[in-house]
This record gives C-alpha cells, sequence and structure tokens, in this order.
C-alpha cells in the first residue's frame, strides 16, 4: 500500500478515476507470468482502449507510480507486490491489420500472432517474431530480437501514452533503439506500432517460421516455468549462455529455482519456487561468472515490485 494510504482506512482503488476499462483491487499477478510466482497489485487497471488509457492517466495523482505489464514472458514480479496501478493492456489493443507490406499492430497483440498475419498476408522480414514469446509492446521496450533480427529492423513508428495522458507517433530514429534498450522515457506505455516487411510467397515464409520453431524447441526450456533469457549477452566474443557454463553454474539451484540444464541463461521455476529464490540465484550467476571472468552480466529479465 502507498505510503499516504498507509495511515487510513482507505485503499488506493477508493482514488482511482473514473474509466471505461476494468479496476480490480489486490489483483494477484503471478498467474499472468511465465515463471508463474509473485505478489499481489495493489490496483490493476485494464484499459478499454487508448482513449480510455490516456484519460485514467491524465486524471491520475501524480503521486500513484504506474507500472505496466505485457503477458510478462521476460519478468520477474517480486514476492511482495507491485505499489500503486499496475496497468496491463488487453483485447482492446491487440488487434493486427496489414496493407502491402506494412502491418499495423496494438501493443498487446503477441509477437507470434503478428508474425503469422504478416506471413498469411505474404509480409516477409517479420519471422523473427515468432520466436519472441511477448507482446509488441514489449518488444518496442527492449528492441526484441531473435534470429538475427531486432525491432528495430523493422519499425516505422510506434504510438505511445505518457504519464500525463499526452499521445505520440515515435518514429524508429527517435526510439534510440540498442541492444535490448530503447531511449523512449520509462514512462512511456506503448499502444502500438506500424512495421515494415517485404513480400515472399507464404509458403517460403511458413517454411522459415517453421525453422525457428524447431530451433526453439531444440535448445531453449519452451515447455518449462521460465522467464526467457535472463542475462543480456555482453560485448565480446563469449555469449551469456557460455560464460555461465563456464562458471559452473548449469544445473545450479538455489530451493526450487534452477540454472537451465537445456540452456543456462534461462532460470527454472521447477515448480514452487518463490520469487526472491529466483533472483537470488540470478545474482549468484552473476557473481560467479564475475569471478572466474571478469565479465559482469546485465539482467534481461525485468524484475519489478518490492521484496516480502
Amino acid at each position: 500500500m502507498t505510503a499516504a494510504l498507509a495511515m487510513t482506512n482507505f485503499h488506493l482503488i477508493d482514488l482511482m478515476p473514473k474509466c471505461r476499462g476494468r479496476l480490480s483491487a489486490d489483483a494477484p499477478l503471478a498467474g499472468v507470468t511465465w515463471f508463474r510466482v509473485g505478489g499481489n497489485a495493489e490496483v490493476m487497471f485494464r484499459p478499454a482502449d487508448t482513449e480510455d488509457l490516456a484519460e485514467f492517466l491524465a486524471a491520475l495523482p501524480d503521486e500513484v507510480p504506474v507500472t505496466v505489464v505485457g503477458v510478462a514472458s521476460n519478468l520477474l514480479i517480486r514476492d511482495g507486490g507491485v505499489p500503486g496501478v499496475v496497468i496491463r493492456l488487453g483485447r482492446g489493443f491487440a488487434g493486427i491489420e496489414t496493407a502491402g507490406t506494412r502491418v499495423t499492430a496494438g501493443g498487446a497483440a503477441l509477437d507470434l500472432h503478428v508474425a503469422t498475419v504478416a506471413r498469411d498476408a505474404g509480409i516477409a522480414g517479420l519471422e523473427f517474431l515468432s520466436g519472441i514469446p511477448g507482446t509488441i509492446g514489449g518488444a518496442l521496450r527492449m528492441n526484441g530480437g531473435a534470429y538475427g533480427r531486432e525491432t528495430r529492423d523493422v519499425l516505422v513508428a510506434a504510438q505511445a501514452v505518457d504519464r500525463q495522458g499526452n499521445l505520440h507517433t515515435i518514429s524508429n530514429e527517435a526510439m534510440g533503439f540498442t541492444y535490448r534498450h530503447c531511449a523512449v522515457p520509462e514512462d512511456f506505455i506503448f499502444t502500438g506500432a506500424v512495421l515494415e516487411g517485404g513480400e515472399d510467397d507464404p509458403l517460403a515464409i511458413a517454411r522459415r517460421m517453421a525453422e525457428i520453431n524447431d530451433k526453439r524447441g531444440d535448445t531453449q526450456p519452451v515447455r518449462s516455468r521460465t522467464g526467457g533469457s535472463t542475462f543480456k549477452n555482453p560485448a565480446g566474443e563469449k555469449k551469456a549462455w557460455q560464460l555461465i557454463d563456464e562458471a559452473g553454474c548449469r544445473g545450479l539451484r538455489v530451493g526450487d529455482a534452477q540454472v537451465s540444464e537445456k540452456h543456462c541463461n534461462f532460470l527454472l521455476n521447477l515448480g514452487s519456487a518463490t520469487a526472491a529464490e529466483l533472483e537470488n540465484l540470478g545474482e549468484e550467476v552473476r557473481r560467479r561468472v564475475r569471478e572466474t571472468s571478469g565479465v559482469e552480466l546485465e539482467w534481461e529479465i525485468k524484475r519489478i515490485g518490492v521484496a516480502k
């Protein structure tokens, strides 16, 4: 609970602006994350559409913190939950349309669905999205990439709403993309994007997507409770998984949290792990890699909320 309400009998939800979307108090978050761990959102807001989101943010008191959660495929929510308002974009932000070689997708559209719609329309170049288990909003924020391509390679422009409820259209150049990062302010919520591909036969595109799917299944623990790639690949010849392996961390456990034996840049919840165990395991991996190689691994998984 936020500090201002701690001394009162009110819940933060009592102070929320009117909206057309859904508001929930003390909403469980563990079930929406791929790790299946984490505490509650003090308030969860699921806006109906962009206008609803903008009006809500414009009326929300400045002191109330706002956190955005997508499908939480690359997210660790700490056991104490997330104070303030957690915003989760839903059906009103999941539309996908094509025109020529362009795809317009909402921020909540799944990357895989965008790649599939592009395939069916004969739009090539977006196949890599089928290997990213997240949403377009997350791909924009993280410059999501896989199998040799990144979001910056296909983005024309992104749409976003800032903390004051103002709408923005942001060009590719203005996104400030770097490896697994964009320079857009953290309080911007991505609501959609226009992506550009090229022309190709849908069957040829489908074959390339099938190859990506096969590679993922062969090399990654895709059927486990995981959060995707844990650490960014550092500068240098060796990738994060190689440094982790050389540090003797393959299969390392803290409680029910484990470094995957199949791909050791993935952390697994073996069944009853806590967020604290997963985060502590990640920090132990970072410590061992630092000791053996001198490399400081940087978290790729986003960690939010408070410890319990």
